[in-house]
């Protein structure tokens, strides 16, 4: 009875295993031009690496956890080693290498090595750069959520363009929302329609479009690294002073 018993668990386990590496496939050289438009979160690694190996049943729940959400991000992970020309095409230095490649871009996590933290940024960056707040408790339930808050109001214009230019750059770091001008906080008072107002600590600050003029100018104020070509002067200060982001993202241009 004794025996039959440990048999069962044995087999259960063994389960509960192979539903979990069901989640995340193995990757090969035909992973570039054969992924197509699907959105995919890939773990690069190698096989002696201790960080990787310690990093592999948090990558097998991160798989199981977003499969069983209906997420529309595949969770895969290549052995770098074995398809080297592949990691570097898409800018791998170290191990592991996490990245979510999404269109033409593959968006670096260097964040902690958590479930949670890992499938937050899978579905921030792969859902829309810009998400719409349709309402005042949409608005008030997203400002409990985020200790800061950056909202385009207003319709089409050049405005909205160059902020969702900006959105797509830094979408690594944080959210960014529109909404209309009636579902602000009655105390907001807008210069002018359109306009990019942040809120945080319970105030907002509005920026205009030259302040938006470029990426550049917006990447000098974040704290964090975003890579060896943009983050050796980076500064903490200036606008991302105002941020709540976690550090370890950036993005490369998929040739």
């Amino acid at each position: 009875m004794a025996k039959d018993k440990a048999v069962l668990t044995c087999a259960v386990v063994l389960l509960n295993i192979g539903l979990l590496l069901a989640y995340v496939e193995d990757l090969d050289d035909t992973f570039k031009d054969g992924r197509g438009d699907e959105v995919w979160l890939v773990e690069f690694y190698a096989p002696w690496c201790g960080y990787c190996k310690k990093l592999e049943p948090v990558w097998q729940e991160v798989g199981a956890e977003l499969k069983s959400s209906g997420s529309l991000v595949n969770v895969g992970k290549m052995d770098a080693t074995a398809y080297s020309g592949i990691a570097s095409e898409f800018g791998v230095r170290g191990y592991p290498t996490i990245k979510l490649i999404k269109g033409d871009l593959a968006y670096n996590y260097r964040g902690a090595r958590t479930k949670d933290d890992i499938i937050e940024f899978a579905n921030r960056v792969a859902g829309p750069v810009v998400r719409s707040l349709p309402s005042k408790q949409m608005f008030e339930h997203v400002v409990g959520r985020h200790n800061v808050l950056f909202v385009y109001i207003g319709g089409e214009s050049p405005l909205k363009e160059k902020y969702i230019e900006v959105a797509s750059e830094l979408i690594v770091f944080t959210y960014f929302f529109s909404a209309a001008e009636d579902i602000l906080p009655k105390e907001v008072t807008l210069q002018e329609i359109p306009s990019v107002a942040v809120f945080k600590d319970g105030t907002y600050f509005l920026y205009d479009g030259a302040m938006l003029a470029s990426t550049s100018v917006l990447l000098r104020g974040f704290p964090c690294a975003l890579g060896t070509s943009r983050s050796e002067h980076l500064r903490p200060e200036g606008l991302w002073g105002m941020g709540d982001s976690k550090c370890g993202v950036v993005q490369d241009q998929l040739s």
